[in-house]
């Protein structure tokens, strides 16, 4: 088979195109092929050795992917041969990841993708998908799903960007308001697109009166992408008890607060990362996200406010230069 590897950390150009033995699913597992792969931002810093050094001879990049299940490992009762699947945390734990055309994992991180869902769907959800929702379930919701978001404000950061979307299309489907922050009228377009009710600029105006003139009581959720300029505005806004949740540092790597302004307000601080998550949030997450599929309540392409990128597998050194670049949608990897 056909793989991208590294053997070094470093950038794009230490990943290289090789031809590598189609592995064997383990008891557990199962072999897929992919049909697409996700690039997302924590691919390349894990290349670039931000995260963790490389400690193995030679890794394949990426986390996300959609594709077919062609062989079952040993004790695996919960999958088909030729199951339509999405996949999720591949790399996490293994040093092989969904740059590849054919990828081993543990049965439970293939989840079945709905026969009228894309390929390229499948391999938008998630990283994405995930921590939206675990940013969403931080506060006094504990699942999505239709009607249990009744009642809630949500806003959400970055609207244009995977998390932000993703976070605002679940939102929307479980019955929440949600209002986003966006840069410039072209992301306004897209986080409209995504189903936003509201949509503020934060570069125009006042963006505190805007919000608070949307929600005079305050928002119940916040969606934050970056706390160290964002946390004097999210105090301002959010209602006494709600939730920030912060998924990225974008903006800066250090957040100060005012202490009695902020417990005041008896607010919550929930701090994400999608690999230290417990298992049954895991869980919660790719069934909730499976059901969202399923109604058709995710979606991809310009027209969900998702434009997709599509990139040769020979070409995932300019993918991954993409993302780290700060490409608006989603970039793909084809492999069909």
């Amino acid at each position: 088979m056909r793989a991208v590897v590294y053997s070094e950390n470093g950038p794009s150009s230490v990943m290289q195109l090789v031809e590598r033995p189609v592995p064997k699913p383990g008891p557990g597992e199962v072999l897929v092929r992919l049909v697409r792969a996700g690039v997302n931002p924590t691919d390349w810093k894990v290349r670039a050795g931000l995260s963790a050094k490389l400690a193995t001879p030679e890794a394949t990049p990426g986390q996300d992917g959609a594709g077919v299940v062609e062989e079952i490992g040993e004790g695996v009762t919960t999958h088909i041969a030729g199951q339509p699947v999405w996949l999720f945390m591949t790399q996490h734990g293994q040093p092989w990841g969904t740059a590849a055309e054919y990828v081993t994992v543990p049965a439970h991180k293939a989840v079945e993708l709905p026969e009228d869902a894309s390929y390229d769907l499948g391999a938008s959800l998630g990283v994405p998908a995930m921590t939206a929702h675990r940013a969403l379930t931080s506060g006094s919701v504990e699942r999505i799903a239709p009607g249990s978001f009744e009642g809630v404000t949500v806003l959400v950061h970055g609207g244009a960007g995977a998390v932000g979307n993703a976070a605002i299309q679940l939102a929307v489907w479980a019955g929440a308001k949600v209002i986003t922050t966006i840069s410039s009228e072209e992301k306004a377009e897209l986080a409209r697109a995504a189903g936003a009710h509201h949509v503020v600029n934060y570069r125009e105006g006042d963006p505190e009166a805007a919000i608070r003139d949307i929600a005079p009581d305050g928002v119940d959720q916040i969606v934050e992408v970056a706390p160290a300029t964002n946390n004097d505005l999210d105090r301002a806004v959010i209602a006494p008890r709600g939730t920030i949740a912060i998924y990225a540092n974008n903006g800066g790597d250090e957040l100060t607060m005012p202490l009695r302004a902020t417990f005041s307000l008896n607010l919550r601080y929930q701090f994400i990362q999608l690999y230290g998550i417990e298992p049954e949030q895991i869980r919660a997450a790719a069934e909730d996200v499976s059901a969202a599929v399923k109604a058709g309540a995710l979606r991809v392409g310009a027209e969900a406010g998702v434009p997709l990128h599509h990139y040769r597998l020979e070409d995932t050194a300019a993918a991954h230069d993409a993302v780290e670049n700060g490409a608006v949608g989603k970039v793909l990897i084809d492999l069909d």
